[in-house]
């Protein structure tokens, strides 16, 4: 094999899928990246034997062939080439070593054989349909936060999504929830994507597509069977198995009957839970929300090291109230909020909330009470 290349084409690439293997792995050949050199281009593939990522890019291609090579060591290397350089990739047929040259830098990297290297793609897919990657994206960014890592209830270590009617319309919805806090997102369901299987896509491979959606204007493919999922976003396809599980009846969380609004500014908001959560402990992050007409007053008390308060002027019209949250979890929600204004939808000091987002009517979440 004698592949020619750009640094920038290659370092591109190798962005994108250097980063699903993983740097310790009992599997000699996991550490590598595939290379497939023929008809005018490169394909780069790396796996986990769980998620894969593929990208195909130009190449001037002098001998076709494929080789695997340790797939953070050559990221490195090109990440360190100087910018504007070109890099030669050469395979002699007898040896064990993949020459990289580029100017007068010169490496020799072991190589494992190509034939070693495992597919995840095989089988075929029930269900194909195209999403905007602006709205991929928003479904993922806004539930992403509350996946479980509780690797005991791996059902919910994910993000769930599934299709559902919703006043007339069928909308395609993505759920998260660690059993503390769940994030619910919608948005109008694709073409093709009716009568698809609910399906839970695993926290890694969450955090990969929200890395490889880098043009929001682009649009992703979906394929989609009961046990696998892919995603080709441009030159880039991921594939991924998905979680075997059930995930739960959350809509059994979710409070229909909360009477007591509360609606505040997010920013001051924020900020003041910020303040007044510095003094709390680790293990204590408790925040106690005083609710009176037009007034919440944010309370910490921490034994180790004192109290906080702060004071906001809010809209909320409805009986007095004390109920306890986790600072951080509070800090979680409003950070995904699209509008400068949050609305909680309260019911009594044990019971779940609701809190909306003024501005993206697709969103809900509902936060469980802490004792305080």
């Amino acid at each position: 094999m004698k592949v020619t290349l750009e640094r920038a084409d290659l370092l591109k690439s190798l962005t994108h899928v250097h980063r699903v293997v993983e740097r310790r792995s009992t599997i000699p050949i996991l550490s590598n990246v595939l290379m497939r050199a023929e008809g005018g281009e490169m394909r780069l593939k790396a796996t986990d034997l769980d998620l894969e990522v593929s990208e195909t890019v130009a190449a001037m291609i002098e001998q076709p062939g494929a080789t695997t090579i340790p797939a953070h060591m050559l990221y490195d290397i090109v990440r360190k080439l100087p910018d504007g350089a070109e890099t030669v990739l050469e395979t002699a047929g007898d040896d064990s070593l993949m020459t990289l040259s580029s100017g007068r830098s010169n490496f020799s990297l072991q190589m494992l054989p190509e034939t070693d290297f495992p597919d995840l793609t095989a089988g075929t897919f029930s269900h194909s349909f195209e999403i905007d990657a602006r709205e991929l994206k928003r479904l993922v960014d806004r539930t992403q936060f509350a996946i479980s890592t509780e690797e005991t209830r791996y059902y919910l270590n994910g993000i769930y999504f599934h299709t559902t009617e919703l006043n007339g319309e069928t909308v395609l919805r993505a759920v998260a929830t660690d059993g503390h806090r769940l994030a619910q997102a919608d948005t109008k369901a694709p073409e093709g994507a009716a009568g698809m299987p609910g399906i839970i896509v695993p926290r890694k491979t969450v955090g990969e597509i929200q890395k490889l959606v880098e043009d929001p204007e682009a649009t992703v493919q979906v394929e989609l069977s009961d046990a696998k999922i892919r995603f080709t976003i441009g030159s880039v396809v991921l594939t991924s198995k998905l979680i075997d599980g059930t995930f739960p009846d959350y809509a059994r969380v979710i409070p229909q009957n909360n009477d007591k609004e509360l609606i505040v500014d997010r920013d001051p908001f924020k900020e003041a839970v910020d303040r007044v959560s510095t003094i709390s402990s680790e293990r204590g992050r408790a925040v106690k929300l005083q609710l009176a007409e037009g007034r919440l007053v944010l309370t910490v008390n921490n034994p180790d090291s004192g109290s906080a308060t702060e004071e906001l002027a809010v809209d909320y019209q409805a009986e007095d109230l004390e109920i306890g949250f986790n600072s951080r979890y509070l800090l979680d929600i409003t950070a995904q909020l699209s509008s400068d204004t949050i609305v909680f939808l309260l019911a009594d000091p044990g019971s779940p909330t609701l809190i909306r987002d003024k501005g993206d009517k697709g969103t809900l979440y509902v936060l469980m009470p802490m004792r305080v």
